[in-house]
C-alpha cells in the first residue's frame, strides 16, 4: 500500500480547509454573478469586457445571467480582462481516510455477500456475529492491502 508523506496529507488538509472557507465566502454566489459584480465594482459594460475578452457581449450576458455553462478558456478570457486568475481546488468532503474506510465497506459487503451465497447453496447458514466479524476483518485486509484492490469493483 503506497503511504502518503506527512507533508501531502498536511497539504490536502491545508487546500481542504481553505476550500470550506471559499465556500462560506462565496455565500452560494455563481461564477456568472461574481463576474458581474465585478465587472460593476470596475465601472465596465457588458459591451467592453466582451470586446477586452474576445468573446460577444451576448456569451457575457448569459454567463452573468447564469443562463449558460462556461467552458474553462471561455471563463479565462473573461476573467483575464477584469484583471482576475481562476482558482480551482478540491473540495474533500469527507475525510480521506473516511472515503477510504467508506470504500473498503462496501467491497468487503460485496465479497461476504458472495461468501454468504455460496455457503447458502451449501445449505449452511451462518451466524450473523460471525459474518460481522469477517465483514470487518475483509475491511481491514483491504485497508492494509494494495490501494487497487480497495477500488477493485
Amino acid at each position: 500500500m503506497k503511504s502518503y508523506s506527512s507533508s501531502e496529507r498536511l497539504l490536502i488538509e491545508e487546500v481542504t480547509q481553505i476550500s470550506q472557507k471559499m465556500r462560506i465566502a462565496l455565500r452560494g454566489l455563481s461564477m456568472g454573478a461574481l463576474v458581474k459584480a465585478i465587472r460593476s465594482q470596475l465601472g465596465m459594460s457588458q459591451k467592453v469586457l466582451a470586446k477586452r475578452a474576445g468573446v460577444p457581449q451576448s456569451t457575457v450576458s448569459r454567463i452573468e445571467q447564469g443562463e449558460r455553462d462556461m467552458n474553462l478558456s471561455t471563463l479565462q478570457k473573461i476573467l483575464a480582462a477584469i484583471s482576475c486568475d481562476l482558482m480551482m481546488a478540491p473540495l474533500l468532503l469527507e475525510s480521506i481516510d473516511e472515503i477510504r474506510r467508506k470504500q473498503a465497506h462496501k467491497v468487503a459487503e460485496k465479497h461476504i455477500r458472495y461468501l454468504k451465497g455460496t455457503m447458502n447453496l451449501e445449505d449452511q447458514q451462518p451466524d450473523s456475529r460471525f459474518m460481522n466479524e469477517l465483514l470487518k476483518q475483509e475491511e481491514e485486509r483491504l485497508l492494509q492491502g494494495p490501494n487497487a484492490k480497495l477500488w477493485e469493483e
